[in-house]
């Protein structure tokens, strides 16, 4: 098992990849990505120490990601489950843009695999939003993985089970916690394979994938299912997490009791164990930047290393695209700051 927490880099076995068969809907589509071309002068409210900022961001420049390899992150049926559906694309609705596809029906999860042409050892497990009924895989997955490729970190995006057969009692979270936890220990047993360092595996978590990512970044590293192989053997709690507009992490109603701020889920447990996170929200969220907050303040109060941003405007389920009359789209330099900051990134040629 690797020790929890390095940011610092080390040299790296490098070795070629094997490539894997996709499934169906193993399909990547073009996205834009944003790396700097315009600059914005722009205002944010940032919590890394309570403070109000004005910052300089940057806007888009149109990127489109490579084709991903598909790989199955368990051996055959994943626990509880009973059939290898993959799961199928939803028609598109009338409002939706290009780059927007939601997939139903997953019962067995697998990675998109999206490896930097400089690696620096660095890799990012990405979990879509989606509400749990369906997953984004390309919105709040492949469009990342122009950005952060450039930046020599591997990108990974998960498509966890969806909920359609779960238990009326077995929380939404629950099956993709344990596909989060066995895809980190996946990423980290191939270490060698991807040029990865196994001490800096994180993860980036968007909407319902942020409401997964909260619960795993403060699981402790305890795993929500039985071992069933040697890549169990892994770590699974992730070096550092990005989270990006967690979805319902407080308990319902808890924010709107008077004389209260909210309480976050009970399985949300922040503590001196938890990684280094990097969380962002807006204001006018109807999902609630509290939750974003008292997560943020917990880690705080255990001298955990973190970094808050809550904009004001900008919604919920932008992905890294801009949003109009809001400065939102600039997260992904502020998350490129936070990187570089942590020696996890590298700096732009």
């Amino acid at each position: 098992m690797t020790s929890r927490h390095p940011m610092k880099s080390s040299k790296i076995n490098s070795s070629k990849m094997n490539r894997h068969s996709p499934p169906p809907l193993a399909i990547v589509h073009a996205e834009e990505s944003r790396m700097g071309m315009t600059r914005l002068l722009a205002r944010s409210v940032v919590f890394g120490g309570f403070f109000l900022v004005g910052c300089l961001s940057s806007m888009v420049s149109a990127e489109v990601p490579k084709t991903a390899t598909n790989i199955f992150i368990w051996p055959e049926l994943a626990p509880g489950e009973t059939s290898l559906d993959v799961g199928s694309a939803l028609p598109p609705r009338p409002t939706d843009k290009s780059d927007v596809t939601r997939v139903s029906g997953v019962r067995r999860p697998s990675i998109d695999v999206f490896l930097p042409e400089h690696p620096n050892g660095t890799a990012l497990l990405v979990l879509p939003g989606g509400g749990f009924g369906k997953i984004v895989p390309d919105m709040e997955g492949s469009a990342t993985a122009p950005i952060f490729n450039r930046l020599g970190v591997a990108v990974f995006v998960l498509r966890y089970r969806t909920n359609e057969l779960k238990a009326e009692d077995e929380p939404s979270w629950q099956r993709p916690l344990q596909d989060a936890q066995r895809a980190i220990r996946l990423i980290r047993s191939k270490a060698n394979e991807w040029n990865i360092n196994p001490e800096r595996v994180g993860q980036l978590a968007f909407s319902a994938g942020g409401q997964v990512g909260a619960v795993l970044h403060t699981s402790e590293g305890v795993a929500a299912y039985d071992a069933i192989d040697a890549v169990d053997s892994q770590d699974c709690l992730p070096s550092f997490s990005m989270l990006v507009y967690p979805w319902r992490i407080v308990v319902s109603g808890s924010d709107k009791e008077e004389n209260s701020i909210g309480q976050l889920l009970p399985e949300i447990k922040p503590g001196p164990n938890s990684p280094p996170a990097f969380i962002v929200h807006t204001h006018d969220d109807r999902s609630s930047s509290i939750g974003s907050v008292l997560l943020y303040a917990g880690l705080k109060r255990h001298g955990v290393m973190a970094e808050l941003h809550v904009y004001e405007s900008g919604g919920h389920g932008y992905g890294t695209r801009t949003v109009a009359g809001s400065n939102i789209g600039t997260w992904t330099d502020r998350a490129t700051d936070w990187l570089l900051n942590r020696e996890l990134a590298t700096p732009l040629r």
